[in-house]
């Protein structure tokens, strides 16, 4: 049965879960960060620290999305110094980025990845 259209639910909203200051505020100033907007770990945050992030549905992924639509090994993100670069690394279903297909390319704060049925928000300086 559905709610009706005045009741409250527990639907995750998009909008009012993208981070707040006290959210970014938990990373480094100059560390980039993903966040869940749409798929099974919606709401999700993850910290890109590392020089390389891979991201993919074998377990020893450091963001670890586990949906047949997503590759085990599927993209990887650099850092390179205050940038990041995102790089398809074979997936079966490709990896978009603002809803164009790519093999690689640069993130901008506010940048859509699409991954499988997941889709992540860049963010890029974290803190303040």
């Amino acid at each position: 049965m559905l709610p009706a259209a005045d009741e409250v639910t527990d639907a995750f909203d998009p909008v009012e879960e993208i981070p707040h200051e006290e959210d970014r505020g938990r990373f480094p100033v100059e560390c980039g960060l993903f966040v869940v907007e749409s798929g099974p770990k919606a709401g999700a945050r993850y910290g890109l620290e590392a020089p390389i992030t891979t991201i993919g549905r074998n377990g020893t992924a450091d963001i670890l999305l586990d949906d047949v639509t997503v590759s085990r090994r599927h993209v990887e993100v650099e850092r390179v110094g205050d940038r990041y670069i995102v790089r398809d690394v074979g997936s079966l279903n490709g990896t978009y980025l603002n809803r164009c297909r790519i093999d690689s390319g640069e993130l901008d704060d506010g940048d859509e990845l699409q991954i499988g049925r997941f889709k992540l928000v860049f963010f890029h300086g974290t803190g303040a």
